[in-house]
């Protein structure tokens, strides 16, 4: 399972039913907080996540509503018992804020908090094992902000059981097989690979833009992405507002996701000023059809 459950789809300052932003990626059995405003901990509890399988915490940059939640997660974390690394990526800055909160309360964690600073204007790696890796680069914004992409590692080939029967290819070999190597028989004869095997599914991926103003720079990082998620902070009447900033409107939004050839776009990040959604989808989808909001307790299946 690869997919992604929105906690938070509003902006600065939460409403009564939008609060800031949050969102889970699970992946199998592995669970990705990316963001963590305020109530993120009170949204996990409320939608059935469980605190206790995330792993990995991505915080896109410093503004309040994306990681003022951060702390109250991590000390519930630990007064919940948990003994698991907790590995957070985000603004080098960060490392200081969540020791100082730590340190001023006498707060011993149960677990070790693994921080890993992102650096400032690069792209770069932050993780990869054998089902999935996560890179990060930088958006445009009022301060340094960074925008994560969550991708499949790329599959084995897939072996067509009765092909590898009838050309009598012995199961040692199939790992090899699934490698791509052709085989040859005893008799000299090459059988290629693509006779007994089919090509892996496509590799799929989530890119996560956070706070941006409108930057044809990201297009490279969305490009053929399976799911996009952009910020439409504003409705597009309000593009100059929106300009002043750092943020992005819905025609913009759905016009990179077009222009990146995108399967999929959700938006979010809604201002306060909003108390209804769906003028967001009635701009956004004449540009971009497969536009979706970001719906909070919703879960996006790529």
């Amino acid at each position: 399972m690869f997919a992604v459950t929105i906690l938070g789809n509003n902006s600065a300052i939460p409403t009564p039913d939008r609060h800031p932003t949050a969102q889970v990626v699970t992946f199998n059995e592995q669970l990705m907080l990316v963001d963590c405003g305020e109530g993120t901990q009170m949204q996990l509890s409320r939608y059935k996540v469980r605190r206790s399988r995330i792993r990995y915490i991505f915080i896109s940059h410093l503004h309040g509503d994306h990681y003022f939640g951060l702390i109250g997660l991590i000390n519930s974390m630990s007064l919940l018992g948990r003994t698991e690394p907790l590995s957070v990526y985000g603004p080098p800055e960060l490392e200081e804020i969540l020791m100082l909160q730590l340190r001023v309360a006498a707060t011993t964690l149960r677990f070790e908090l693994q921080f890993h600073a992102l650096l400032p204007h690069t792209t770069g790696l932050l993780l990869r094992d054998k089902d999935m890796e996560v890179s990060y680069f930088p958006v445009k914004h009022r301060i340094p902000c960074y925008g994560f992409s969550f991708s499949m590692q790329r599959r084995k080939r897939r072996i067509i059981p009765e092909q590898a029967r009838a050309y009598e290819i012995p199961a040692a070999f199939y790992s090899r097989l699934q490698e791509g190597d052709d085989y040859q028989d005893k008799t000299g004869k090459v059988i290629k690979n693509d006779w007994v095997t089919l090509p892996p599914p496509r590799p799929k991926r989530y890119v996560y833009c956070a706070d941006s103003i409108y930057d044809e720079d990201l297009i490279p990082y969305m490009q053929d992405a399976d799911l996009v998620y952009h910020e439409t902070t504003y409705l597009h009447d309000l593009h100059q507002r929106a300009a002043e900033r750092y943020h992005s409107t819905t025609v913009q939004a759905a016009g990179l996701a077009a222009r990146a050839n995108v399967k999929r776009l959700l938006i979010g990040h809604f201002s306060s000023k909003y108390t209804e959604l769906e003028p967001f989808l009635d701009e956004s989808r004449p540009v971009f059809a497969n536009t979706d909001l970001a719906l909070e307790g919703v879960t996006y299946i790529l």
